[in-house]
């Protein structure tokens, strides 16, 4: 159950409105209880006001020896009001009248102790009254608590305490109902808001399980297929788009794969098949001359090296694209290694009556790996050569450009056609119409390796001439300050 993320998503929100709830009641509870309590120590210092109003206006009408006792006994007669009991003590801190004494004034709705006023909690009140200004304090009682109001006034010249008493009976009345009113309001407010979340939560999560469902039936035959996009705007149309932009590229490493697995076992099986043919040809006639036998091995050699520059470069680009060909990085000087490389493909160049020539060049520090960076030069040079017509010229030049090497291999073939050089460097592409050389031989590769060494080195490999005079690849690979001193 918990496994579902609508069912995650609805217990986190009820947990977390929950606790909001429980927040709020609490301080709701708070501010309530503090306001009842501020709205009754007003009430009683209001109305103890008022009583000693209307006890010095008794104390003026009064005759005889003891007129406070009566004065104070028509003040509480007239101020006789529910919950509220008035004592009045003498300067001693003896009770001087109350109004439980008056039969006539109902003090509180429940019935007060007899002993109350000698308790030892309205005692300890009454102590701190006649020693203190006006202050506020709680009286507990063996029925119910009361809330006190102690203040001090004279008469003929000494002081007397007026202590107002408020039964606290109605607050805590209020005070429950109100913590029974939370009790089940919260319970059922947080049951309809958890509804609601799981309804909330399983619509929004709808096209998600849309999408999941969509997603299911893509496979590799169908990735041609997207997932429906809502609302572009919002976090799932995102999503959707994301996903999307994946199919999209993996439908084009797919298409990719496929085209390389085709253009690998087409250009395999000429080489292979070669191989078969010179093989049963040479073993169909029972008898053949030494000539005819080394012949056939000539043709079994040659298409064997073919097949094996195939298979290594296949292997090459294999590793390459899982990330398994490490770089080896060491120190060594560019110039040398590209007239090293010349060098090298003097054989093929004069096989085919072609002149080799190289610019001169300034010393070009710099540390790379040594091995790809000769396979890229020579990997130039044996595509510059293969579509240069007898007698033509392949020139090779290694010069500084700012920060970069800028390594270029110049021929003078016919050039590459507009529309074809966009694909110039695709796997297993070869421009065969341009070039019109039907013993151009190769599989296409060695450009898409030479492009891939030189961005493996932070580089770029670009076609930065093409015409009927001839075609210029140039290699820029970086260098640092760092580079050029660490061979000074």
């Amino acid at each position: 159950m918990l496994e579902s993320v609508r069912v995650r998503l609805t217990l986190w929100y009820t947990a977390a409105l929950a606790l909001v709830f429980v927040v709020l009641a609490a301080a709701s509870y708070f501010l309530f209880w503090q306001n009842i309590q501020q709205r009754t120590d007003s009430d009683l210092a209001e109305l103890s006001s008022a009583f000693l109003t209307t006890l010095n206006a008794e104390l003026d009408d009064q005759k005889g020896p003891d007129i406070l006792k009566g004065a104070a006994q028509s003040a509480i007669v007239e101020h006789r009001f529910r919950d509220y009991i008035f004592i009045v003590l003498d300067s001693s801190g003896g009770v001087l009248i109350s109004s439980l004494e008056l039969p006539t004034a109902k003090a509180a709705p429940e019935a007060v102790p007899s002993g109350f006023l000698t308790s030892a909690e309205f005692r300890n009140f009454a102590n701190a009254a006649l020693h203190g200004d006006a202050q506020y304090h709680d009286v507990k009682g063996q029925k119910g608590d009361y809330r006190g109001y102690a203040r001090h006034f004279p008469v003929r010249g000494q002081t007397q305490t007026l202590i107002v008493l408020r039964s606290l009976r109605s607050q805590r009345e209020l005070l429950e109902e109100i913590t029974a009113t939370f009790a089940w309001a919260m319970p059922l407010a947080i049951l309809l808001a958890s509804g609601g979340g799981y309804f909330l939560a399983r619509k929004s999560l709808a096209p998600v399980v849309e999408m999941a469902t969509q997603a299911e039936h893509i496979g590799a035959a169908t990735l041609h297929e997207r997932l429906a996009v809502r609302n572009e705007k919002d976090e799932l149309g995102h999503l959707a788009r994301a996903f999307n932009e994946l199919l999209d590229r993996l439908d084009q490493s797919f298409e990719r794969q496929r085209r390389f697995m085709a253009d690998a076992s087409h250009e395999l099986r000429t080489p292979v098949a070669i191989l078969r043919g010179e093989a049963e040809v040479a073993l169909s006639q029972s008898s053949r001359k030494p000539e005819e036998y080394r012949e056939s091995l000539g043709v079994l050699l040659g298409e064997a090296q073919r097949l094996t520059r195939i298979v290594e470069d296949l292997f090459t680009m294999a590793r390459a694209d899982a990330g398994q060909y490490p770089l080896e990085p060491r120190d060594f000087y560019l110039n040398e290694l590209a007239a090293d490389c010349l060098h090298s493909a003097r054989t093929l160049a004069l096989a085919r009556n072609i002149a080799l020539s190289m610019e001169p060049a300034a010393e070009s520090p710099i540390r790379a790996d040594e091995a790809l960076v000769r396979r890229m030069i020579l990997n130039l040079l044996d595509n510059a050569i293969k579509y240069t017509p007898a007698g033509g010229q392949v020139l090779l030049s290694c010069k500084r450009i700012g920060e970069q090497y800028a390594v270029s291999v110049t021929d003078t073939g016919e050039g590459i056609p507009a529309e074809m050089q966009a694909r110039i460097f695709e796997r297993f592409f070869r421009a065969d119409a341009a070039r019109a050389r039907a013993d151009a031989g190769g599989a296409g590769l060695g450009l898409s390796i030479a492009k891939w060494i030189a961005e493996a080195h932070e580089g770029r490999l670009e076609l930065t001439r093409t015409g009927a005079t001839g075609s210029t690849f140039t290699a820029f690979l970086p260098v640092t300050e760092k580079n050029s001193q660490s061979l000074r």
